[in-house]
């Protein structure tokens, strides 16, 4: 699909810093994996870096404060997936004027990995709490860890970012790109791949030109390809992307590691490189805040835990009345109606939409029954059946959406774009799975 990019409200927005806020909420579920235990008990003095929630499980991540103050309460606030998870509150010392930087600076064409080994880095990764930072949220160490019965040829770095409107990617990749190179570097020798590709989406020439050009000035690179793909939505999909790049395929409700393959998001690299070389941990990330109705549209580095609001107020508001406000893009995001809800790891953006933006005034279209007119099953890059999905859902029938695959639905949004009746299939499936796994007790109710 070719959905409009709408990428010109920030793109050309340099990376810009945001002051601490009063209070930031460190969700301690924000990644695949089983959810962290709290660290620290309320009216505990906590420290910028230190670890508030942690568990002992193998696909999990630690989360960190982002800065000095009191934990004020731990208690449920709203999440973007689950609904409510439990979280770390925390009030900033107002005596505090400090904030964390981003560190770019610190790396350059000389970087050499050799001076750490595979077990430093992995142990690094896993302590500075590194998940996918392109959305999925996957704890970053189990995805670069050696594993003797799944070995690793073959790293591609996604730097697609296919999704309309966010550019913080493409921020990172101009700004902080010999730290992305330094982090790109030290996953491939964590992984023991001998192989890097950087896919980057065609309609990013001046990325595609800035990495290259880093490359060429980098030291022991030459195993690291950057390669242009066809701007398409979804190519920055995991699967999508080694389909593009590779022409292999990977098993539906399989893994990219399988066919000996590990990807990771250009912000995942970066923030490797950040832990491996300062042992810092993963507190803060670069948010894209756009749409129509803000009045200072780009690209902000914030802390983990800011509530939607503050991040609002520091883009200077919002122009007009919105209609919706999104936690990630209008394909995939997440629409939310408390402003209170606080950033993730994988949060890459905030768009805020007015009715007319909506598609067309989607709003003023009602929804009609099914047409079986297969446009759906035309766009889904899973080769799925995404009405037999939703509608199994729509009837509480659990069961029968599972036996249509509802599990390999990447939840890219095509389906209910295209719909000519209006039908939000992918939300009917993000609710299906989500009802799946509070069925297995792995969310709250």
């Amino acid at each position: 699909m070719h959905p409009r990019q709408n990428k010109h409200f920030s793109a050309d927005g340099t990376i810009q810093q945001v002051p601490n806020p009063k209070q930031v909420a460190v969700l301690l579920s924000q990644h695949i994996g089983a959810g962290c235990k709290p660290q620290v008990s309320k009216k505990d003095k906590v420290k910028a870096g230190q670890v508030v929630g942690d568990t002992n499980a193998f696909v999990s991540a630690p989360v960190h404060s982002p800065v000095n103050g009191t934990v004020k309460d731990i208690a449920l606030q709203s999440h973007p997936v689950m609904g409510r998870a439990m979280a770390v509150i925390i009030d900033t010392d107002p005596a505090d004027v400090t904030e964390k930087r981003p560190c770019a600076a610190q790396f350059g064409a000389d970087f050499d990995e050799s001076a750490y080994s595979a077990e430093q880095i992995c142990d690094a990764v896993r302590q500075a709490g590194i998940v996918g930072m392109g959305g999925a949220g996957f704890p970053t160490r189990v995805k670069i860890e050696p594993n003797p019965r799944l070995p690793k040829h073959t790293l591609i770095i996604n730097g697609c970012e296919c999704e309309p409107f966010i550019t913080c990617d493409y921020r990172i990749m101009l700004e902080w790109t010999y730290q992305i190179i330094a982090g790109v570097k030290l996953a491939c020798k964590a992984a023991g791949c001998s192989t890097v590709i950087i896919g980057i989406e065609d309609n990013k020439p001046t990325a595609i030109e800035a990495m290259r050009a880093a490359l060429a000035d980098s030291t022991d690179s030459e195993h690291i390809e950057v390669v242009p793909v066809k701007t398409k939505y979804p190519q920055g999909g995991e699967r999508q992307l080694v389909n593009s790049l590779l022409k292999k395929f990977v098993p539906t409700g399989g893994i990219p590691p399988m066919i000996g393959i590990c990807v990771l998001n250009v912000a995942t690299c970066a923030a490797i490189a950040e832990a491996v070389v300062t042992g810092a941990p993963l507190t803060h990330r670069v948010v894209t805040v756009t749409g129509c109705a803000i009045t200072k549209p780009g690209n902000y580095y914030v802390p983990v835990g800011m509530q939607v609001a503050d991040i609002i107020a520091q883009a200077g508001g919002l122009t007009e009345k919105a209609a919706k406000v999104i936690l990630g893009g209008p394909m995939m995001g997440l629409a939310i109606a408390d402003l209170e809800t606080p950033i993730t790891k994988a949060s890459g953006a905030v768009t805020i939409l007015t009715k007319e933006a909506i598609y067309r005034a989607k709003y003023e279209k009602r929804q009609t029954p099914c047409i079986r007119c297969g446009r759906c099953l035309d766009v889904c890059p899973e080769n799925l059946n995404p009405t037999k999905i939703a509608h199994a859902v729509k009837n509480n029938l659990l069961d029968v959406a599972q036996q249509y695959y509802m599990s390999a639905c990447i939840e890219c949004g095509c389906c209910s774009y295209v719909c000519p009746a209006n039908i939000e299939l992918t939300g009917y499936i993000k609710t299906g799975k989500l009802l799946t796994a509070r069925a297995k007790e792995k969310v709250p109710v």
